[in-house]
């Protein structure tokens, strides 16, 4: 069974971050994000104030790295992902560059912000959350289709090939 509360990490604009638990759907119609911090403090932070929100696979130690603790040394991607779905690339309104792999639904043009698998999966960060607010400009960089499929009325189906120039019955 499903946990509830998912570990995350909530990265602010002004460069602060706060590792803890949020809900699975974490009610991003609400006019804040709700965490329940390491500690056991519900933290209420104004959508407006974060950047991002990053699924980990575990928090960093208290001594360890202040500075990424998302661990996300990739927002790049190095070559063409092989995953399917859209390929984006975005600005935030801080100037930094971020670029995903979303899924090609009707999330991308409702809800509060965009969920993207990151360019490096085997970091500590599996999910990043971006709120609408915190994207200046998007853009599609490729949309990648599901390899292996196969058609279904060919497969079962094995036809005569034509000939190109039939003979005529009384000619030469």
């Amino acid at each position: 069974m499903a946990s509830q509360r998912k570990p995350v990490i909530v990265r602010k604009f002004s460069r602060e971050w706060f590792a803890g638990y949020a809900e699975a759907g974490f009610g991003q119609d609400a006019a804040e994000l709700e965490i329940l911090d390491l500690t056991g403090k519900v933290l209420r932070i104004g959508w407006d104030q974060v950047k991002w929100v990053c699924y980990v696979r575990d928090f960093p130690a208290q001594s360890a790295d202040s500075v990424n603790p998302e661990r996300l040394l990739h927002k790049r991607f190095a070559i063409r992902p092989r995953t399917p779905g859209l390929w984006l690339r975005m600005t935030l309104t801080d100037d930094e560059e971020l670029e995903g792999l979303a899924a090609n639904d009707r999330s991308l043009v409702e809800g509060a912000g965009l969920l993207l698998t990151p360019p490096d999966t085997r970091s500590n960060t599996q999910r990043i959350y971006v709120p609408r607010q915190a994207i200046q400009t998007l853009e599609v960089v490729s949309m990648i289709g599901a390899a292996g499929r196969k058609r279904t009325e060919a497969a079962g189906q094995a036809t005569e090939q034509p000939e190109l120039f039939p003979q005529e019955p009384g000619g030469a």
